[in-house]
């Protein structure tokens, strides 16, 4: 068992702890143990950076937060892979957070509730020892050690949950004297915990002492009163009246049957030998079980998700909790071949299963309904209506009783339920990577693991999808798990390969239900959304690409997400899952014709030239002539009005910015291409990121060579010119330089010379030219003196200063930096000033003076973490630890490289190993 192995383990049930076996492993105070646990309690998943932060800190979290969080997952990744065992586990970065690696049973909380699913299974002696030993992990209160803000509630319902099953388990097993003993002091300290209390009164009287348990119910009833203002729940009631009554004769003894004599309906179908993950939905069910009001609970969620699965397992682990029966209707609202069942034929077929006989069903829908509602009034029972497609098709069906529960299953949200009748609304998302795993591995048999992974990523990690994978594999011999693979890698072919005998059963005809059902305005609008490159898309893309206000392609939106067709990721972020994006290309493929696909596209070029254009104008100073002003009106733009606005902007569209730049250069659009790329480089200009930024420029040169347009080619070699002087690369550099140059000279564009002579004397410099650089870039410092042209002199006196600083010529670098510093003041630039100030700062170290070097460079930090720009901010911590190292200040410069080590990872991999080589130099 992992508990008992070797590697890694996580305790949560208690103080929170990293564990290497048995032995606790120092990883640092409340902040490094409140990150390892929000990634331990979603483990396998995905947690944002910025919901890593609020949990941390709350609604006031520091300036340096994002900086802190990245030093100590680095310190973290270090601590797991020091472990002599190796990688058992490992954190992951994925955009936009972290994920935690590991096998879940690693993690003492989910180990716990595998042993609580485990035991719904087994007899109860064997129950009771397996919810014991669960039990045993919790060692104090749980978190203990992390800041007050890192919450977990669902732990303390995991503890209440495998405690009340345990004491059920033993009241099976008649320890009635031994539970008094324990539950006394429990209700006791808590006489509104009812569930408890209940379990009480049975212990005392099947132990003979029934003035014992009816003295209980007094007491119990008496605190709820006094602190509630109302009597006990129903099934407090219902058991003190058994109580009275003296005829409580088991634990397990219902109330009152039906009127007629017969045996409680159970109407479950058959369940899954087992279900993967849904521990967070199991554990909100059993929530809803345990209330004492009428209760409705509305599971949805995109077809395949398995939400029939997840319900029927749980009503079969639960079923004895309601001795009167279990009720169970499919309504058939996405039936492929037949209409949804209407509510009197569902009522005919409960009333039969009521013991009513088929000749005494009323005839009028209204009078099935009063029957139906006076049969099942007062029972405790539990009604399942599966695959609902409106909230009219099961109100009728609804129970009365307090004592009873309802759990439907649609693809559709169903938010009238909620507003009629109080429902409980969950929406049922994919698998995480591992239970993903267990579903092929349940059909297929355990294999290799990576390939597993595999299978599942392309799955989607969705469990209809993952059957059908795991049952090819295990139908089908002669298939390796490196076929299947293969098969799926094409997304173009991928739902093909997921389909099995009978046209009905696969994952394309599963989705081709939900679509088919959608009103033509909304089917039309999916249609677009299938043409158009990449996976996410807001109101204000779907407005530029349907042409309607933004308003209304929000309200659009949004009803494509409650059928489960989207899902709203973030707020007016709405992607498909995977898969259903593969099928709506599909579908776009052979319902649209060329026209339309082109249209599409060209709306969609011209949004993200437009507000790339606005944004990059908030960011930094523009030296190029592009402007799309007017090409798209102001309300169809989202709010770009300060720095903050078009930086997260820009972070949240790059994947589709993209897609839609490959799109279009796939469709020739080449004019289209280069201007995007150049508006879009921007981005990157202040964000660098080597492979994406350089897959952009040679993708926008390309397209302008293929135009024909030498501005466009000129303004992209520029930018490539850029990427290289960023990331310090020779190779090409002069070269793209020198062309650029040429070309800005044939176009008679004296800005555009003034440009490319820039950074062709940064060019030389790079090259070690220093002489021949500084002679250009003093050139260019006085052509723009005399044209007033602040944004390229500010940039033309920064190369300079970086050239002196490698000519060795200290102080004419300072002069020449304080005056670039000056201009990206002057012109609100922060993302230049924050260069400007980490050579400031550098330029001085080297001078000696290290108190104006330490001033410059955390006058840099503070405005790189105000402005997120954390290369940035990487290194300026690199320049700050070597001042304080300068200083003799050892352990203050280990922190600042721990902190820009965290920075590098994850924003510039490629430079981590030196630097953590230069960082153990202090070691």
């Amino acid at each position: 068992m992992a508990e008992n192995g070797a590697g890694a383990r996580v305790e949560l049930l208690g103080p929170v702890r990293l564990l290497d076996g048995a032995q606790a492993v120092a990883i640092g105070g409340p902040g490094v143990r409140g990150l390892l646990a929000l990634l331990a309690l979603k483990v396998g998943k995905v947690v944002p950076l910025e919901e890593i932060i609020d949990a941390l800190w709350g609604h006031d979290p520091p300036a340096t937060a994002r900086t802190i969080v990245h030093g100590n997952v680095s310190h973290l990744r270090r601590v797991l892979r020091d472990m002599p065992d190796g990688p058992v586990a490992e954190i992951l970065t994925s955009p936009p957070g972290y994920r935690l690696a590991i096998e879940p049973e690693r993690i003492d909380a989910q180990r716990a509730r595998m042993l609580l699913d485990r035991a719904t299974l087994e007899p109860p002696e064997r129950a009771s020892a397996l919810l014991a030993e669960a039990l045993a992990l919790w060692q104090g209160p749980a978190l203990s050690g992390v800041p007050d803000s890192v919450l977990a509630p669902e732990l303390e319902d995991l503890r209440l949950a495998v405690h009340g099953a345990r004491v059920d388990a033993d009241l099976e097993l008649s320890r009635h004297n031994e539970l008094i003993v324990e539950l006394s002091p429990i209700v006791r300290a808590d006489p509104l915990a009812e569930r408890t209390a209940g379990q009480l009164m049975r212990a005392l009287y099947l132990a003979g002492r029934r003035g014992d348990a009816l003295e209980l119910y007094r007491t119990v009833s008496r605190a709820t009163l006094r602190t509630l203002g109302v009597e006990p729940g129903s099934e407090l009631r219902w058991l003190h009246e058994r109580v009275l009554n003296d005829d409580l004769g088991a634990p397990s003894v219902a109330a009152p049957g039906p009127a007629e004599p017969g045996k409680a309906p159970s109407q479950l179908p058959a369940a899954l030998p087992a279900l993967a993950g849904r521990d967070e939905e199991l554990a909100w069910l059993d929530r809803l079980a345990e209330t004492t009001e009428s209760t409705v609970a509305v599971v949805s969620g995109t077809a395949g998700v398995g939400k029939s699965a997840l319900v029927v397992w749980w009503a079969h682990r639960v079923a004895k909790r309601f001795p009167d029966g279990v009720l169970f209707a499919s309504l058939r609202g996405f039936d492929p071949h037949e209409a949804p069942l209407a509510p009197a034929d569902l009522l005919t077929q409960f009333l039969l299963g009521l013991g009513v006989a088929a000749s005494e069903v009323p005839e009028q829908l209204h009078e099935r309904v009063a029957l139906y509602r006076s049969l099942i009034a007062g029972r405790r029972m539990l009604v399942l209506l599966d695959d609902a497609r409106t909230a009219e098709q099961v109100r009728p069906l609804l129970p009365p009783s307090s004592r009873s529960m309802t759990v439907v299953t649609s693809r559709s949200r169903l938010e009238g339920l909620a507003v009629s009748n109080a429902a409980r609304l969950r929406v049922l998302g994919t698998l995480a990577p591992e239970d993903a795993v267990r579903v092929i591995e349940e059909l297929a048999g355990p294999g290799d693991f990576d390939l597993n992974h595999a299978l599942a990523r392309l799955c989607g990690y969705l469990p209809l999808a993952l059957r059908i994978a795991g049952a090819r594999l295990s139908s089908s011999p002669q298939w390796t798990r490196k076929d299947l693979v293969d098969e799926l890698f094409n997304e173009r072919t991928r739902l093909a390969a997921l389909q099995v005998d009978g046209a009905d059963d696969g994952v394309r005809a599963a989705f081709d239900v939900s679509f088919r059902g959608l009103p033509p305005d909304l089917a039309r609008l999916l249609l677009w959304l299938g043409a158009l490159p990449g996976e996410a898309v807001g109101p204000h893309l779907m407005a530029a690409v349907a042409g309607i206000p933004v308003a209304q392609a929000r309200r659009a939106l949004r009803t494509l997400a409650t059928h489960n067709l989207l899902a709203e990721t973030a707020r007016d972020v709405f992607v498909p899952h995977d898969l259903v994006r593969l099928y709506l290309w599909e579908l776009a493929q052979s319902e649209l014709d060329t026209e339309e696909h082109a249209g599409v596209l060209a709306n969609a070029v011209r949004y993200y030239q437009v507000a790339s254009d606005t944004a990059r104008r908030r960011m930094l100073r523009i030296v190029d002539s592009l402007d799309f002003t007017g090409a798209l009106p102001a309300e169809a733009l989202p709010p770009l009005r300060t720095y903050d606005e078009a930086q997260d902007w820009f972070a949240a569209e790059w994947p589709n910015l993209l897609a839609v730049l490959d799109a279009a250069y796939t469709a020739a659009r080449y004019s289209d291409v280069w201007r995007l790329a150049r508006v879009a480089h921007t981005y990157r200009v202040v964000h660098p990121l080597f492979d994406d930024w350089n897959r952009l420029v040679d993708l926008g040169l390309a397209a302008a060579e293929a135009a024909g347009e030498v501005l466009g080619q000129c303004w992209m070699l520029i930018s490539r010119c850029a990427i290289a002087l960023t990331f310090e690369l020779p190779q090409g550099c002069l070269a793209d330089a020198e062309r650029a140059l040429d070309l800005a000279g044939g176009l008679g564009d004296k800005r555009l010379v003034t440009s490319a002579n820039i950074h062709l004397g940064s060019a030389l410099s790079l090259l070690s030219h220093h002489d021949e650089a500084i002679e250009r870039l003093r050139e260019a410092v006085a052509e723009t003196e005399r044209t007033g042209d602040l944004e390229l002199r500010g940039q033309a006196l920064a190369n300079c200063a970086e050239t002196e600083k490698r000519a060795g010529r200290v102080q004419d670098a300072i002069t020449h930096q304080l005056g670039s510093l000056e201009i990206d003041r002057e012109l609100g630039d922060d993302s230049y000033a924050v260069v400007s100030l980490n050579n400031l700062a550098e330029l001085h170290l080297r001078a000696g003076d290290r108190e104006a070097a330490e001033r410059y460079t955390r006058e840099g930090v503070e405005l790189a973490t105000a402005r997120q720009l954390e290369l940035q901010e990487g290194v300026l911590r690199v320049t700050l630890a070597r001042i304080l190292r300068a200083g003799g200040d050892v352990d203050a410069a280990r922190e600042q490289y721990a902190l820009a080590l965290g920075l590098y990872e994850w924003t510039n991999p490629g430079r981590v190993s030196d630097l953590r080589a230069e960082a153990a130099e202090l070691d």
